[in-house]
């Protein structure tokens, strides 16, 4: 009764399926593996941050270039502030408003990029505070560039005069007239009545989108894999079906087709 195996249809169909759940088990498996990567490095960021809190603050030069390792870590800079701009669409405590970004313009002529704070409602720049004269210390965690359109990062165009959509070098030093470090700082203390801006996650290392996108997928694969083997016990059920049916009499042969011949009438 099971002969019709060894049929070539059916020996394409077996093929099929013995390639088709290890692949989707491999993928699930991959996927379930990234998403697992991600907890873990938001649990690394979470003990790092921690870490960070307590650990005293070195020359930023002894911390640049910014990684995973240097990520959030204490820093402390000299210079000059200079240019003062807002960054619109910034969220803190499920409220809309905009950071308050200086430059801070060290010894060696580059600039800083420094937070020094976040307010309320739309940018203006007669309610962000002026920035202290003079030669400064400031001390903060420091942060990697931002990516427009990524992490929750604005990638608006075209914003009126002495705001940026994004605190990335790429961005500022097209607005200022000197290098701008390829990173930033968060003050740990706001100036001037401002909020604090906490610091961020490091890239693909939080519980976000990307990281429940990785739980969804898992789920499809193995669900694929399983929807491959039902397929496989219904067409076997059915052609099992068929045989019996054909042997009980149950199924009526195709009729063949008549041929006539053109030369008889």
């Amino acid at each position: 009764m099971y002969r019709f195996l060894l049929t070539p249809r059916w020996w394409g169909i077996n093929v099929f399926v013995l390639l088709a759940i290890p692949f989707c088990i491999f993928m699930g498996s991959w996927q379930l593996s990234r998403f697992e990567d991600r907890v873990q490095g938001h649990q690394s960021a979470d003990a790092q941050a921690s870490a960070n809190e307590k650990e005293a603050a070195r020359p930023l030069a002894e911390l640049l270039p910014v990684d995973k390792a240097t990520f959030g870590k204490q820093v402390t800079a000299t210079g000059r502030y200079d240019r003062q701009l807002l960054v619109p669409d910034r969220e803190l405590d499920d409220r809309k408003g905009y950071y308050v970004l200086t430059l801070l313009r060290t010894d060696g002529g580059k600039a800083l990029p420094v937070v020094r704070g976040w307010l309320p409602g739309s940018p203006d720049p007669a309610k962000a505070p002026a920035a202290p004269r003079g030669e400064i210390t400031v001390t903060g965690a420091l942060q990697a560039s931002e990516t427009p359109g990524d992490n929750g990062v604005s990638a608006r165009s075209g914003l009126p005069a002495g705001q940026t959509a994004a605190i990335s070098a790429a961005s500022l030093v097209n607005l200022v007239p000197y290098d701008v470090y390829d990173a930033w700082v968060t003050l740990d203390t706001a100036d001037s009545g401002m909020t604090a801006v906490p610091v961020s996650a490091p890239a693909d290392t939080g519980l976000d989108l990307k990281a429940f996108q990785n739980l969804g997928y898992t789920g499809e694969w193995f669900v694929f894999a399983g929807f491959v083997v039902f397929m496989w016990f219904r067409l076997l059920r059915r052609e099992v079906e068929f045989q019996r049916d054909a042997e009980l009499g149950l199924v009526q042969e195709a009729e063949e087709p008549v041929t006539v011949d053109a030369g008889s009438k």
